[in-house]
């Protein structure tokens, strides 16, 4: 597990960023990584955050995050039933989350995801936001979100969510 005193720093993607060797196993992730993100940036379609060291600019990992819009029908019914009648619900996307091949087992996917859920609930303090959603690219990745609390999406198995009243329950701020 990583020992969270300065050993990883994580900070918005730039141009100092080495990203050209990031290699997650899933071609999908790394090219997004190496030819999209700087782009969505730029077009504020999403920001995304990298993990590197405090003597390193080499992407170890990384995660994007943007808005979304959430039709109540995709929700489980219990929570759609304590929230009001709107046509569409503001929640945050964890679009991405990766980690290179070099630092697999060593619980960084863990200490990306606990940044991005800080992250969503200081947002979640100055806009309203009712859940994070993930889309998650195979079943290992499903299994790893359903680990750490996220619930499939009754009609999409590949779409993920955790309530912000459980992010809020984390104590992570």
């Amino acid at each position: 597990m990583i020992d969270d005193n300065k050993k990883y720093v994580i900070a918005p993607l730039e141009k100092k960023h080495d990203k050209h060797e990031f290699d997650c196993g899933i071609d999908p992730l790394n090219q997004y990584l190496k030819t999209q993100a700087s782009q969505d940036v730029k077009k504020n379609v999403a920001v995304t955050y990298v993990l590197t060291t405090p003597t390193s600019e080499k992407v170890l990992g990384y995660y994007t995050l943007s808005s979304i819009g959430i039709f109540p029908g995709e929700l489980p019914e219990e929570l759609i039933r304590r929230l009001p009648r709107y046509p569409a619900l503001p929640g945050i996307l964890l679009g991405r989350l990766a980690v290179d091949d070099s630092c697999k087992g060593m619980g960084i996917g863990l200490y990306i995801l606990i940044d991005a859920l800080k992250r969503s609930l200081i947002v979640s303090n100055q806009i309203g936001i009712v859940a994070v959603i993930v889309d998650a690219k195979n079943e290992k990745a499903e299994a790893f979100y359903e680990h750490f609390g996220f619930i499939k999406l009754p009609d999409n198995n590949h779409r993920l969510f955790l309530p912000i009243s459980t992010i809020q329950k984390l104590d992570l701020l």
